[in-house]
């Protein structure tokens, strides 16, 4: 029989509903027997003792929470009689040592991927358009438009084929309310005129001017990133001349981030043009020829330590800790027993988790690197009237993530179990092979885009609750924690880990499972469902308060 309920550490006074548990229902486990006081939905926690206020909420094996009063054995864990608490942290002399996993099956695998002169490997080729300034995004919507519909990059548009249908309906005189609007399904553009092209994709933005210059100045150091990102083959550079962000700071920053910098890049400034039709005209006959030229590129074998993953969670519920977090967690051991990179990002969901990453950095300057950017981070929110403890949203309480620090262990597990190699600011290019930590955001967007500008070239983004989210040059690999969710939102899922909670394989088994995946997606085999619905999500970050 499958169990109904879990422990996650041996040291945890909760244990963790996998079904739904009825009230006064009796329940067992490892030999004790615990009478359920009021419904526990799948996903929630109960307490395994009684709980007297200010008490210890113990999961994961740290401190997530304190009791706001007394809670009976078999008891609900809720926001009204718990509230988030996590221990202090601090420097500790480097003493951890790692297991890593078995990689005997994946030794001498490859993937077929772009390689670039510095060494890297791209696991897509895109053609980029970067904006300086927002007053250039309507230019790159009308240039969007034209080349993805001409060479074969828009995907079929069956809501347009949709509302045609409502239209002749309407002149037709007939209801519309309850018409059938199914039609076949949008398939993958088979007309691609450059066949080694993988996208031609837009960085629309809101800034590069008004606000601070720190503000341009951030931004340059993001967007000279994304240019020279792996997955990058060349650059299409708008600028509209009178902005905060010069065109000359943004080829500084890529001189700096590369000084081999060796791509076809064009640059076009509207107040130096005769007329926006002619910079739309030249910059798109610009780019149609350094299209031809990038189209030469081919896919060739690479090694798996070219593999940069980052790994990200988003729409989290109480199984992404048990279930999806982990197995991404066991790929990247895997990963970094290969060799590969791995970024772990989301700062405001690292709270709790702080003292185990410390103790797993390496080198004592990264380590108070990482103390340094959390505490800095931490007391801004704080400043600002919030904190990290605020970081949960409605969906995630719902779902069964009560507190920050119950969110955050969970959330932590996508790292893995390996040391920690380094740790970057937003934007810094990722160096060292192994588990890197990257200052980011824990918002979905803002912390896929510092993960790609860190240099990843692909995403494990895990959800609970299902999310559509994507990047620009970064294939996005959507990781479900549960079969529910697969099966009701499958159009943006590529990996179920349900059979884990059913406990249909183990968590080792969805990560080697998950691996295979990133190998397939690296070299073009799948396509991941982001990928497909070109969920292109671009948030720049601030440097401000972001939960």
């Amino acid at each position: 029989m499958k169990q109904t309920i879990l422990k996650v550490h041996p040291d945890d006074n909760v244990l963790v509903a996998l079904k739904d548990i009825a009230q006064g229902e009796t329940v067992a486990y490892n030999g004790e027997k615990f009478l359920i006081q009021e419904k526990i939905p799948a996903k929630h926690k109960f307490f395994t003792r009684d709980m007297e206020a200010g008490d210890k909420v113990i999961m994961y094996g740290v401190l997530v929470g304190k009791t706001q009063s007394f809670i009976p054995t078999g008891g609900l864990m809720t926001t009204a009689n718990v509230k988030h608490a996590a221990d202090p942290y601090e420097f500790k002399p480097y003493q951890y040592t790692w297991s890593p996993p078995d990689v005997a099956k994946f030794r001498g695998r490859t993937f077929n991927g772009y390689h670039r002169t510095d060494g890297r490997v791209g696991t897509a080729n895109y053609w980029l358009f970067i904006p300086t300034v927002f007053c250039e995004n309507r230019n790159l919507d009308v240039i969007r438009e034209a080349l993805h519909n001409e060479l074969g990059y828009a995907v079929t548009d069956k809501y347009k084929q949709k509302t045609h249908q409502l239209l002749e309906l309407y002149r037709k005189g007939e209801d519309v309310a309850t018409v059938d609007l199914s039609i076949t399904e949008s398939t993958i553009p088979t007309n691609r005129v450059f066949k080694n092209v993988d996208g031609i994709k837009f960085l629309n933005h809101q800034g590069g001017c008004g606000g601070t210059r720190e503000d341009a100045s951030v931004l340059s150091k993001l967007l000279s990133a994304y240019a020279d990102h792996p997955n990058v083959a060349g650059v299409t550079i708008l600028s509209l001349g009178c902005q905060n962000l010069q065109t000359k700071q943004l080829l500084d920053d890529i001189k700096q981030r590369n000084p081999g910098f060796d791509k076809p890049m064009f640059v076009f400034e509207q107040q130096l043009s005769q007329s926006e039709e002619q910079l739309i005209t030249e910059s798109i006959r610009k780019t149609f020829l350094g299209l031809i030229e990038v189209n030469k590129l081919e896919r060739r074998p690479a090694t798996l330590d070219k593999l940069v993953i980052g790994v990200k969670c988003g729409g989290s519920d109480g199984f992404s800790g048990l279930s999806a977090n982990p197995a991404v967690g066991y790929c990247s051991d895997l990963v970094v027993a290969l060799g590969g990179k791995i970024l772990l990002a989301e700062f405001p969901e690292l709270c709790g988790a702080e003292q185990n990453l410390i103790d797993r950095t390496k080198e004592e300057s990264a380590a108070r690197k990482f103390i340094r950017l959390m505490s800095s981070y931490s007391d801004a929110a704080e400043r600002a009237g919030s904190g990290f403890h605020m970081n949960p949203s409605p969906g995630n309480i719902k779902d069964g993530l009560i507190t920050d620090a119950i969110k955050s262990t969970g959330a932590a597990k996508k790292g893995g179990t390996s040391p920690v190699e380094d740790v970057l600011d937003y934007t810094e290019p990722v160096v060292k092979p192994g588990l890197n930590l990257v200052c980011t955001p824990g918002n979905d967007v803002e912390a896929t885009t510092g993960k790609a500008a860190s240099g990843a070239t692909l995403i494990l983004f895990t959800t609970g609750l299902g999310t559509p989210t994507g990047n620009p040059v970064c294939p996005t690999i959507k990781v479900a924690t549960n079969s529910t969710l697969t099966k009701r939102m499958g159009d943006i899922i590529d990996i179920d880990t349900g059979p884990i909670i059913e406990g249909d394989k183990t968590i080792e088994e969805m990560g080697e499972e998950i691996l295979e995946y990133c190998i397939k997606a690296a070299g073009g085999e799948v396509i991941p469902k982001a990928v497909l619905l070109n969920q292109d999500d671009f948030i720049p970050w601030k440097r401000g308060v972001s939960l």
